[in-house]
């Protein structure tokens, strides 16, 4: 730090700084005047003008850029370097006519493609993901942009760069026969690579539904055949009588185990544009037959048994559906899916994994 010297005398400049410190602890109130030679009070705010602007006094702070200013003490490059879990809001396009505002997880990530550069600048991958995510509806076009930016943002440090978004989306979901109507979140992840000037991305959400396994639905059939063939020995069975049986406490002879189950679902996208996120969640959740619901009466409950009836499967019938819709989807050029059965009779889960291409390949 080089001291210049002062334009005042060394009496008015040790003055003037006592003034100066005076003036800061009495918050500006504070007036001081300095005495001539001839004992006359003369005002100092001209010295103190041209003490403040002289361009001796005038100093210039430079804070140190590492990132910038110093060589990486192992030259090579990474693949991917960046930041995760940035809290950021986003407006989701959930239907033609509007959008829904949601708290979302960004992961973002440059290459460092420069062997010799320290590091990345992360504050401007930071600041451009919040400029442009925060204020403009989520599409391929706000994502592309963003991606290019990124990538320049790092003044030839990069080549390539990607963003992870992870959101819920709540949809309302009307009861199966009631009036009533609920809400449901639905886990979605959203992954982009801008990789050589190309963007590639991929979608992906997750279905809870109900299923009852089919080996155990007969088996309780079995055991119910055997009990009325117990209790109602005579060849001529009172219609009545059967059904007063089959409806009391004793006609729970058996009943077959279901569970919450999952379907796990991601699939790479040809077009430009994303899908809107609600039809596709309803799509599947047809395709698989038995959605969990949300708000129920007694009426939308027995209408749910019978629905998991109609529907019985192993979590291999239950992928077949998945895989069926998926193939039949032009607009999916990949895919990959699990199906997870948390089974109540088991304390393990059963589950398969199944996925288009052998050489199966995605964001990651």
């Amino acid at each position: 730090m080089l001291i210049k010297r002062c334009p005042l005398g060394s009496a008015e400049c040790a003055l003037f700084i006592v003034a100066q410190l005076l003036h800061r602890l009495l918050g500006g109130k504070s007036s001081v005047a300095t005495k001539t030679h001839s004992g006359e009070q003369k005002s100092n705010s001209k010295d103190q003008q041209a003490l403040e602007t002289s361009p001796e006094m005038t100093m210039t702070v430079s804070l140190p850029d590492v990132a910038s200013g110093q060589l990486a003490t192992t030259a090579l490059p990474l693949k991917w370097v960046g930041m995760e879990k940035i809290a950021i809001p986003l407006e989701v396009e959930i239907s033609s006519t509007s959008y829904q505002r949601v708290n979302a997880l960004a992961n973002i990530f440059v290459s460092l493609d420069k062997p010799e550069a320290k590091g990345i600048h992360m504050s401007r991958l930071y600041i451009r993901l919040r400029e442009i995510l925060s204020t403009t509806p989520l599409n391929i076009k706000t994502i592309e942009a963003l991606l290019k930016e990124s990538v320049q943002s790092q003044q030839g440090l990069s080549n390539a760069a990607k963003l992870e978004l992870q959101f819920e989306v709540t949809i309302d979901k009307p009861a199966l026969l009631s009036d009533q109507f609920g809400y449901q979140s639905y886990p979605i992840t959203l992954n982009c690579e801008y990789i050589n000037s190309e963007l590639s991305y991929e979608l992906s959400l997750t279905i809870a539904y109900s299923s009852t396994c089919p080996c155990s639905a007969a088996l309780s059939r079995q055991a119910l055949s055997e009990e009325i063939e117990e209790q109602f020995s005579h060849e001529m069975i009172s219609k009545h009588e059967l059904m007063t049986w089959i409806t009391s406490l004793k006609g729970s002879i058996a009943t077959p185990h279901s569970q919450r189950s999952f379907a796990y679902v991601t699939v790479k996208l040809t077009e430009r544009m994303l899908p809107l996120i609600p039809n596709l969640i309803k799509a599947l959740e047809q395709t698989i037959g038995t959605p969990v619901q949300t708000a129920v009466k007694r009426e939308d409950e027995q209408a749910f048994a019978k629905l998991n009836a109609e529907n019985l499967m192993f979590c291999e019938d239950a992928a077949r559906r998945v895989k069926q819709f998926l193939e039949t989807c032009p607009q999916f050029i990949d895919y990959w899916f699990k199906v997870e059965h948390q089974e109540s009779l088991h304390a393990h889960n059963a589950v398969v994994v199944d996925h288009k291409f052998p050489t199966h390949q995605l964001c990651g």
